[in-house]
């Protein structure tokens, strides 16, 4: 097999890591959870954990859900698209051995042991620290460091608070199924029932265009991000990868063009 990227998650920012080497010819396969709790579904490859087969921006995933079937993976990068496992426990980085691991599930706590050291390591965001629990770490908060790669130390901390107007981004009210008829793209205008768990509705704050929203049918927990609307009201920017994703993907790739030869 040629040089390998495995990336862990398979989410908005992995997701623009994945566009970005792919576009210049790198081979990826993504991991992800049996039910991904995944917002910016419309960009976003773990989305063929549920549809079986997603295209983000002409590139397509296709789920494969046994990460040990390796010639159903070879399959699917030799159809020139990428592979989405179901590995929760991420035992196909022993299996594959890739060259490269992207750790992209953003879950802002140090990355448990793997049992696997590839020839190089890369972290998103808070939780990694270069030099210690990976060779680099890119920078996902926004500002003057976005997409930057440190290999020494540790990006920004998390502040606990999203980034811009902090309405935007949509909760659980309480413990329950998430049910929803809305689709991502769709305008809402204030207060409008956007989605609804354990009874209890989730109201859009103020008028916009229902940016992500994850999959209809999951368990979530009160307090859980499960939404995110946008005042912009433009349904186009549903579709595209965000400026941020895309700079971190640019990141990804610097530090794997600069250290993997080396």
């Amino acid at each position: 097999m040629a040089t390998l990227i495995l990336i862990r998650g398979g989410g908005e920012m992995a997701s623009g890591a994945a566009f970005r080497l792919l576009r210049v010819g790198m081979q990826v396969v993504m991991t992800e959870l049996p039910q991904p709790l995944v917002v910016r579904r419309t960009v976003s490859f773990a989305e063929a954990i549920y549809a079986g087969e997603v295209t983000v921006e002409g590139i397509t995933a296709s789920r494969v859900p046994d990460p040990n079937d390796t010639l159903r993976i070879l399959t699917v990068l030799g159809r020139q698209q990428v592979p989405v496992l179901v590995d929760p426990n991420f035992v196909s980085a022993r299996s594959l051995r890739p060259a490269v691991i992207v750790d992209g599930r953003m879950t802002k706590q140090p990355p448990e042991p793997i049992g696997y050291i590839p020839q190089l390591y890369i972290g998103l965001g808070p939780g990694f620290v270069a030099g210690e629990n990976c060779q680099a770490v890119v920078e996902t908060r926004r500002g003057h460091t976005l997409g930057r790669v440190f290999w020494q130390g540790a990006p920004d901390p998390d502040t606990g608070l999203p980034e811009g107007n902090p309405a935007r981004v949509l909760r659980a009210p309480a413990d329950g199924i998430l049910t929803s008829a809305a689709l991502i793209g769709d305008h809402f205008d204030t207060g409008e029932v956007i989605a609804d768990v354990g009874g209890q509705p989730i109201l859009a704050p103020f008028s916009g265009v229902l940016r992500g929203l994850i999959h209809p049918g999951l368990v979530v927990t009160k307090g859980l991000k499960v939404g995110d609307l946008d005042p912009r009201d433009d349904p186009r920017m549903c579709h595209l990868i965000s400026d941020k994703a895309l700079a971190v993907g640019g990141g990804v790739l610097e530090a794997i063009l600069s250290r993997l030869e080396k």
